[in-house]
């Protein structure tokens, strides 16, 4: 098993780091979408986000591993969850939280799911073979290249991202399986760009930049070749640092949902999201949540100004309505009403 580059090693791209641990806190924020150039380390930070998270328990037997205090509907077939569910002792075990990869060339079936065509010719009995949605249930979904899916999938995706369950019906299967996870992408916008229904499912956005100072670019080349010809030891070098931040997502986890929203937050969400037109209520209400998060990351009893300054580039960047009268990007203007509304501040943020 190859060993993950290590996420507390990860050089500059602090608004990815950030937004990635908003969304292992609370994982309703929506997910989080990573644009930019290549060579950036988004891939990087994904699968380092993998290693970091802390295990999570699941039903013996359940091929949806689901939690032991929330089995699965009957509609799943799942016998262990059945058993669960009729009084049985549940049997559980540790097993980490799994982020899935989504490759481009993936068939529907493999993403939803499907007869197994094998067991079927071998015993006569229909039996569904779990795809990679229930692979990443409870987890991470993670689609390298999202913004070149192929549109039945992009559907497949919006349908189990709005419902939070899977429903297979084919080859005289009836299936429902939950299928809830934090959707990860990521993406180069040269390369063409990302269906405005599947943008708008993610919470988080952020665009990340080729490093343009010697400072940064030296560090971050000495440690991947150091990681590369030494990949257990890079990896040691930086277990404390991981540890620490696996502690303070357990510990913010746990402060969640005593983490007040003053009504000041609310009007200043609600404010912010007039000001830069954004539709729907999506915006403020996500921007509420990861707020939230952050301020339970950091230690705080209530999400105030400074965590709403810090989260609302990520939530409404990719929320705006095109502006002919305004030709600046929109990562500008969201940071040009900040400022307008927040004043300048420092920021304080634990990673």
């Amino acid at each position: 098993m190859s060993i993950p580059f290590p996420f507390s090693a990860i050089a500059g791209q602090e608004q990815m780091k950030l937004a990635l641990l908003i969304a292992a806190i609370d994982s309703t924020v929506g997910g989080v979408l990573v644009f930019g150039d290549r060579g950036t380390g988004k891939s990087t930070a994904v699968r380092a986000l993998a290693s970091l998270l802390p295990e999570m328990d699941a039903l013996i037997g359940c091929q949806y591993h689901a939690d032991p205090a929330s089995p699965c509907p009957p509609q799943a077939g799942c016998a262990a969850c059945a058993a669960a569910a009729s009084g049985a002792v549940a049997v559980t075990h540790r097993m980490p939280v799994p982020v899935i990869d989504l490759p481009l060339g993936a068939t529907e079936d493999r993403v939803v799911g499907a007869l197994n065509l094998e067991h079927v010719l071998t015993s006569g009995e229909k039996v569904f073979d779990p795809g990679l949605l229930a692979r990443a249930h409870r987890g991470f979904l993670y689609i390298d290249e999202v913004n070149l899916l192929d549109d039945h999938l992009v559907d497949v995706l919006l349908d189990v991202a709005a419902s939070g369950e899977n429903i297979v019906e084919r080859d005289g299967i009836s299936i429902r399986h939950p299928a809830r996870f934090v959707l990860v992408g990521s993406g180069n916008p040269e390369e063409g760009e990302l269906r405005p229904q599947l943008l708008d499912r993610f919470g988080l956005s952020v665009e990340v930049k080729t490093p343009d100072d010697i400072k940064t670019r030296v560090d971050i080349v000495r440690r991947r070749d150091t990681f590369d010809r030494d990949p257990a030891g890079f990896a040691g070098v930086w277990l404390a640092k991981d540890a620490l931040i696996r502690e303070q997502i357990v510990a913010a986890r746990g402060r969640l949902a005593n983490v007040d929203v003053p009504d000041k937050a609310l009007e200043r969400a609600t404010t912010l999201c007039l000001e830069v037109g954004t539709d729907g209520l999506r915006g403020e209400l996500t921007m509420i949540r990861a707020a939230r998060a952050l301020a339970a990351l950091e230690g705080d009893r209530e999400v105030g100004d400074q965590q709403l300054r810090a989260v609302a580039p990520m939530v409404l960047g990719h929320r705006l309505r095109r502006n002919p009268l305004d030709e600046a990007s929109a990562t500008v203007r969201v940071e040009r009403a900040v400022s307008e509304l927040f004043g300048h501040s420092g920021e304080r943020h634990v990673v």
